[in-house]
C-alpha cells in the first residue's frame, strides 16, 4: 500500500491527533483554501471535552481569515486561545472582542518572516487544503497560497486536506517561491504581475504527514452583489484621477492594479471591467475578488496576481469548468511575495485600499471601531501603502445611516500614518494629499470628502486647533480630538 493511501483517515481520526495546547499552522486566505472537515471535527471534539471538565484550546496561525466552519466553529466551541495574524468572522471577533481569544493583528506580508525566524512559536501542526497530493511527496495547494509553503515546512507534523472536488483545476496555477531570508537576500526577480520565480507545487517530507481527510468543501464566500451607487460613484472618481494623471504625463501606463477586499474594491474592477477606455491590465494584489471574472470575460484582463482567488460558489465552479483557458491569467503566490514591499515597488503599483475612518490630517483606521473594538484587522493594506506608486484610501463618507462621518478630526487608532497616504476618496469627491503640509491636508479633505452635514464640526475643530493646539505644525487640539467617537459612544451619533 503506498502511503498516501495508508494515511487516510477521517476528519474525527485527523481531530484526535492534535493535542491541547498545539499551535496549528493552517492554510487559507481571506475566506479561500483553508481546511473544512479537520477544523469541524475538532470543533465538535473540544466541545465533548469541554462537556467532561476537560480542558482543550488551540492556538491558530494562518495566512489570513478563514471560513466560518473553520474560524467560527473554532470560536463558538470555545476552542481558540490565540489567533494570529487576520480575521473576519462574526463569532471569532465577538470572542476577541470580550477577551475570550487572545488575538494577534499582524501584517499580513510579515506572519511568514516572524514565524520562519522564529519570532513567534513554530506551529507543530500543519492543517493544509491542496488539491492533490503526488506520490512522490509533492502537493498543489487549493485556492489561496498564504502562508502553507512556510507552515509545511516549519511544523513537525501535516494533516493535509484534500479537496477533490477541484480536480486538477488549480495544478500550475501556483508559484510557490518564499524570499530568502536576510542578511544578504538575494531579490526575488519579479518585475510583473505575470512573472514566475517558483514551483508550482511544494515538496514535502511524506514522514511528517500524520493524515490525510478528503473533503468536497466549498470556500465559504458570499455571492457577488452588483456595486451600489456610492461604490461605483467612488470607483468612477478613481478611474477619472487615473486617466487624468496619465494625460498630464506623471503616471506611466502599464501600471498594475491592486484592490482591497470589499464592495468598494469590488466596484472599481466593475467599473474597470465596464469602462470602454480602459484596455488590457494587470493585477498585482493579495486578494484576487470575483470581479476580476468579467475583466477576464471581457478580455481586459492580462494577469491577476495574488495570493488567494476568491471566489462565490456559482464562480467557483465556472473556473473549474473554464480552467484550462482561464488560469494561465492567474499566479498565485506566496503571501511573503505578493506582500512583498520589494516586489510591489519594483512592479509599480496602483494601490486601492478601504479604510474604517480616515483624519482630516490623512491617518487611516483600518482596524478598530471606536479605537477598541477590534473589525477584521490592519491585512496587507499597509504592506501597499506604504510601497505602491500611486495609492488611494476609499471609504463612504458616513455610515449606520449618517450616524457617523467617516472623516473624523482624529482617527480613534492609527494603522497608516499621514506619511503613507496620498489620495482619499469618497463619493463626496477626491482629496489629493501630495505635496500638501498638514493645514492643507485638513482643509482638502474636509472640502472634498467630507459628508455636508459633518463639513461645518470640522471645520471647527481646525479652526480651534489652529488658535488651541501646542503647534501649528499639526494643528491637533488634544482636548477635542474625539469629541465625536465620545458623542457617539454615548448618544449613538457623532453630531450634537
Amino acid at each position: 500500500m503506498d502511503w498516501i493511501a495508508s494515511k487516510k483517515c477521517s476528519a474525527a481520526d485527523a481531530a484526535a491527533m492534535i493535542e491541547n495546547g498545539d499551535i496549528l499552522g493552517i492554510s487559507g486566505f481571506t475566506l479561500a483554501g483553508y481546511p473544512k472537515a479537520v477544523p469541524s471535527a475538532l470543533a465538535a471534539r473540544a466541545e465533548k471535552l469541554h462537556s467532561e471538565g476537560k480542558p482543550f484550546k488551540v492556538s491558530l496561525f494562518s495566512g489570513a481569515s478563514t471560513g466560518d466552519s473553520c474560524d467560527g466553529a473554532l470560536a463558538r466551541a470555545n476552542a481558540i486561545s490565540l489567533r494570529m495574524p487576520y480575521q473576519s468572522n462574526p463569532s471569532l471577533r465577538k470572542a476577541i472582542n470580550d477577551g475570550s481569544i487572545r488575538y494577534i493583528d499582524a501584517h499580513l506580508g510579515k506572519m511568514g518572516y516572524l514565524v520562519r525566524t522564529g519570532a513567534v512559536p513554530t506551529p507543530k501542526i500543519a492543517v493544509i487544503e491542496v488539491s492533490a497530493v503526488l506520490p512522490d511527496g509533492r502537493v498543489c495547494l487549493s485556492t489561496s497560497g498564504g502562508n502553507s509553503v512556510c507552515y509545511l515546512e516549519r511544523s513537525e507534523k501535516i494533516i493535509l486536506e484534500l479537496n477533490t472536488r477541484l480536480g486538477d483545476s488549480y495544478m500550475g496555477i501556483h508559484d510557490n517561491a518564499l524570499p530568502e531570508l536576510p542578511p544578504h537576500a538575494k531579490p526575488l526577480a519579479i518585475y510583473s504581475a505575470g512573472d514566475r520565480v517558483g514551483e508550482n507545487l511544494v515538496q514535502i517530507d511524506p514522514n511528517k504527514v500524520i493524515a490525510i481527510v478528503e473533503n468536497s468543501g466549498y470556500d465559504e464566500v458570499t455571492p457577488f452583489v452588483e456595486p451600489d451607487s456610492v461604490s461605483t460613484n467612488i470607483a468612477e472618481r478613481i478611474l477619472d484621477f487615473i486617466r487624468f494623471e496619465e494625460s498630464k504625463g506623471r503616471l506611466p501606463k502599464g501600471m498594475a492594479y491592486q484592490s482591497g477586499v470589499g464592495k468598494v474594491a469590488n466596484a472599481v474592477l466593475t467599473a474597470m471591467a465596464n469602462d470602454e477606455r480602459l484596455g488590457q491590465i494587470d493585477i498585482f494584489t493579495e486578494v484576487i475578488q470575483e470581479a476580476v471574472i468579467p475583466l477576464l470575460k471581457k478580455g481586459k484582463l492580462g494577469v491577476a496576481s495574488g495570493t488567494a482567488l476568491t471566489l462565490s460558489q456559482g464562480a467557483q465552479d465556472e473556473f473549474i469548468r473554464n480552467a484550462a483557458d482561464w488560469k494561465k491569467h492567474f499566479v498565485i503566490r506566496q503571501q511573503e511575495v505578493s506582500n512583498s514591499p520589494d516586489v510591489i515597488r519594483r512592479v509599480g503599483v496602483i494601490s486601492m485600499n478601504t479604510a474604517l475612518e480616515a483624519d482630516i490630517f490623512g491617518n487611516v483606521n483600518s482596524s478598530l471601531v471606536c479605537g477598541s473594538s477590534m473589525m477584521n484587522g490592519i491585512g496587507g493594506a499597509a504592506d501597499f501603502a506604504r510601497n505602491c506608486a500611486l495609492g488611494f484610501f476609499l471609504t463612504p463618507s458616513v455610515a449606520k445611516g449618517g450616524a457617523i462621518s467617516s472623516i473624523v478630526p482624529y482617527v480613534s487608532h492609527v494603522d497608516q500614518t499621514e506619511h503613507d497616504t496620498q489620495i482619499f476618496v469618497t463619493e463626496q469627491g477626491l482629496a489629493d494629499l501630495r505635496g500638501l503640509a498638514s493645514e492643507e491636508r485638513a482643509r482638502l479633505i474636509i472640502k472634498e470628502c467630507a459628508h455636508p452635514d459633518f463639513k461645518e464640526p470640522l471645520t471647527d475643530f481646525l479652526e480651534y486647533s489652529l488658535k488651541h493646539a501646542k503647534g501649528v505644525h499639526m494643528p491637533l487640539a488634544l482636548s477635542k480630538a474625539f469629541e465625536m467617537h465620545n458623542r457617539y459612544l454615548e448618544t449613538g451619533k457623532m453630531l450634537p
